[in-house]
């Protein structure tokens, strides 16, 4: 088997000066917001689901079957299309409009996108948190989905062209840490608003996500463009003054140079869609894909999105449920903090690898102690609670190894490694793929419970194995890479090199080598 092509941290690579500045750190912190918009929804939906009083409201069949306790099998109680499709409905929204917004953003700014993010986020939430029919809520979901495929689309670009290239992996993952404390915040907001006398707590949790969607408005409002982006759209002179500020220095000119080099050969591109199919750019789309495919195929999402239903599922009571949710989303916010440390330090690859091991063992384990439990016919009779915290603890140390590997990384890897001229266009593409499988995992995962019982977990325990020995072949270390030099990576690739035009001056001076590690 060939070696692993990786940059060299001998190589020859270009070396911008700049440092990270107040200023980009404090912009990077509030365009990382965005994430909250996200991340809140992901632990509010869960949390809601789980809670008595709205599933009397809007599923009663559901909640008749959860009162019924005796007879009924415990895998298949919250199997109905119609809750799952109110879980759903955001990412099958959120897919069409990463399309919509690759224009917005291409054409008038990763600061626009933004902007209409928030706005749309807002009224859903607004709608969600006075609905009276189950029609005003996918409405609401759906509205939420827009305006999450704007926010997703646009912020993990924004972070990376801000970013100077030595820390463009930490404050990238501002992003996802940002997801893991609206999920985390969403989680706890849920424990005390079940609390509520006379249920209407809900209504707090749907509409509660009307505050990550002003945040991000406003911070749309007062954010500086990119230098990337100001270039694209034709003005030269102010974008040179906005790197001049956002890298602390005025010896920008080899780093605005190549910002003007990418954007001509941007503006060349007619199509960027269609550009995305030429052989050259084989590894850029295949990455785009296979990464948030993978990323859905961990089985994060099941634990996310209904980890109050599944906790209840596996014998928790209610209070217990979302306390357990809450446990899950502070070893999220936890973990994700360890990845900003790493990532730059440690590398891309290694997080990858490390993380798509944890949670391999972690979910044959969970998968072991559920099936001793509760067989095939789900009725364990009384959970005992030594029993209860080891299956908690092993999601936990699962879920660490999700937030500090392909959590952060599956948004970071791909929105680094596009060129200018198809960058917008690739990460609809990456946004628009994670958003599918989004969707289709949600809207599968309770009927799949139901029929895989406590196999669910193998079934993704099988995906996390072949999406690890993936990256072992596939991807290259892309650790400590200016932006626009990013195509040095692929060209000394032992796979993707085949792909890519190897003509030019950088390749023939060399720089890289062949190897597993950095």
């Amino acid at each position: 088997m060939p070696a692993v092509g990786v940059i060299s941290s001998s190589g020859n690579n270009k070396e911008y000066p700049g440092k990270l500045t107040p200023f980009v750190l404090v912009t990077c912190v509030v365009a990382g917001m965005g994430g909250l918009i996200f991340g809140y929804d992901i632990g509010i939906s869960g949390g809601v689901t789980s809670m008595g009083s709205f599933l009397k409201k809007f599923f009663p069949s559901v909640y008749m079957k959860q009162q019924a306790r005796s007879g009924t099998n415990q895998y298949c109680q919250y199997d109905s299309e119609t809750l799952t499709l109110f879980t759903s409905s955001l990412y099958l929204a959120a897919l069409i409009s990463s399309l919509v917004a690759s224009i917005i953003t291409r054409k008038f700014g990763r600061k626009l996108s933004m902007l209409f993010g928030g706005m749309l986020f807002f009224v859903g939430a607004l709608i969600n948190g006075l609905a009276k029919a189950v029609w005003m809520l996918i409405l609401g979901r759906i509205l939420l989905g827009f305006g999450i495929g704007f926010a997703n689309q646009s912020v993990p670009l924004y972070l990376s062209e801000m970013a100077p290239y030595k820390y463009r992996g930490a404050l990238n993952i501002g992003f996802q840490l940002s997801i893991t404390i609206g999920i985390l915040v969403a989680n706890v907001l849920n424990y005390f608003f079940a609390m509520i006398k006379g249920g209407w707590g809900w209504r707090l949790s749907l509409g509660g996500a009307m505050v990550p969607a002003i945040i991000i408005t406003i911070g749309s409002l007062v954010l500086p463009d990119t230098p990337n982006s100001v270039i694209e759209r034709g003005k030269h002179a102010e974008a040179k003054e906005k790197l001049k500020r956002i890298r602390g220095i005025h010896d920008v000119d080899e780093e605005f140079n190549d910002l003007i080099a990418a954007s001509v050969a941007s503006n060349q591109v007619e199509n960027p869609w269609g550009n995305l199919l030429q052989r050259k750019y084989r590894p850029h789309l295949t990455i785009a894909i296979l990464i948030p495919f993978f990323q859905q195929l961990t089985g994060i999402n099941v634990i996310m999105f209904y980890a109050p239903v599944l906790f209840k599922t596996i014998g928790f009571k209610d209070d217990a449920s979302l306390m357990s949710a809450v446990i899950t989303g502070l070893v999220n916010v936890v973990a994700t903090i360890v990845s900003i440390y790493g990532v730059d330090k440690w590398g891309r690859r290694f997080l990858f690898l490390e993380g798509g091991t944890q949670m391999l063992i972690c979910q044959a384990v969970v998968a072991a102690c559920i099936g001793a439990k509760f067989g095939v016919d789900g009725n364990p009779g009384e959970l005992p609670k030594w029993y209860a915290i080891v299956v908690v603890l092993f999601i936990c140390i699962y879920v660490a190894g999700f937030a500090w590997s392909w959590g952060p990384l599956g948004w970071l890897v791909p929105s680094e490694i596009f060129p200018l001229e198809i960058r917008s266009a690739a990460q609809s593409i990456n946004v628009s793929v994670n958003m599918l499988f989004t969707f289709i995992i949600a809207q599968i995962f309770l009927t799949m419970l139901c029929h895989l019982k406590f196999g669910l977990f193998i079934f993704f325990a099988f995906f996390v194995m072949v999406m690890s020995i993936f990256i072992y072949l596939f991807l290259p270390e892309t650790k400590g890479i200016p932006i626009e030099e990013m195509s040095m990576v692929w060209k000394k690739h032992w796979y993707w090199s085949r792909f890519v035009d190897c003509d030019d001056k950088d390749y023939a001076d060399g720089g890289l080598e062949m190897g597993k590690g950095n």
